[in-house]
């Protein structure tokens, strides 16, 4: 994965307390961003990772941009003494890029990561607007709706979203129905985290399959973890080999200005008669003594 600065947003609206996932949709976030953080900063040592809820009174950043797991597990803990109201998702994706502004590496990239359990009352129209803003400002969004929503427009205002915003499939849209498996081992098969080549694409039904494991006839969905080990493995591979291809380059191109040898380089600094060495001093010499001697014929 590239160097990013990440910040993500959880759904702590009263929504959250729901138990479709063990033993709620407010602890299978918890579960899931634990293993987003491993994702994140294994794959990239200097990235950094953010984390701010969007639900009760109103959104809270709970962790600016760090490398600590410890910030954002001290985060969840205050949130989640917080669970009540609604989301305020769209208040909750200015304030997160608000926050990426203030990221110290200018060469991260910025991308926000959204999960949605609850109903969203901001209409289309609004977000489709702050959607272009986002793209304007490179920031990519990635959502994740999960639970059994009885709300059929939070999809379709989440797809609306989705399609103004992404460049290059650089944004995911992703949703994961309830089922017996947690929402970690689901989420580690989606494009989220395994990038472009993972199933389940950009707004589509995290159900496993496919995916680019360097052609292992695989299915990541049968073990999650494995899937993710792998992608990381090759990932670093990837990084060795350009880092050795590099240095390799670096190496040639040394050795051939080393074989270069500049004019007089090896000749003496001082000539028989003592004199410093090059052809302009004992050629101005000579011509001096021609001209004092008298022409005597």
């Amino acid at each position: 994965m590239p160097l990013q600065a990440v910040m993500i947003v959880v759904d702590n609206s009263e929504s959250s307390r729901n138990g479709d996932y063990t033993p709620s949709r407010f602890d299978a976030q918890a579960d899931a961003i634990n293993i987003m953080f491993d994702n994140i900063t294994q794959s990239n040592p200097e990235s950094s990772v953010g984390l701010m809820s969007m639900g009760g009174k109103g959104p809270e950043v709970l962790s600016t941009l760090t490398t600590e797991r410890g910030k954002l597990l001290e985060g969840l803990h205050r949130t989640k003494k917080k669970i009540s109201g609604s989301s305020h998702l769209a208040t909750g994706i200015q304030i997160a890029s608000l926050a990426l502004k203030h990221r110290q590496n200018k060469s991260q990239r910025q991308r926000i990561i959204v999960f949605v359990c609850s109903p969203v009352a901001d209409d289309e129209k609004k977000l489709v607007s702050l959607a272009k803003k986002m793209k304007k400002g490179n920031i990519d969004i990635d959502f994740v709706l999960f639970g059994d929503l009885d709300d059929d427009d939070v999809q379709k205002k989440l797809e609306a979203f989705n399609n103004a915003v992404k460049t290059n499939e650089n944004s995911h849209f992703v949703v994961i129905p309830p089922s017996g498996k947690l929402l970690s081992d689901q989420l580690i098969t989606t494009p989220i985290l395994l990038g472009e080549g993972a199933a389940g694409g950009s707004g589509g039904v995290a159900e496993g399959g496919g995916g680019d494991f360097g052609g292992f006839d695989f299915d990541p969905s049968a073990d999650p973890e494995l899937a993710l080990a792998l992608r990381m493995s090759m990932e670093e591979e990837n990084a060795r080999q350009a880092k050795q291809a590099k240095a390799e380059e670096e190496a040639a191109k040394k050795s051939g200005l080393e074989g270069i040898e500049e004019e007089g380089e090896n000749q003496p600094l001082l000539n028989e008669q003592g004199e410093p060495s090059g052809s302009g001093s004992s050629e101005k010499k000579d011509k001096k003594d021609d001209g004092d001697k008298m022409d005597t014929s």
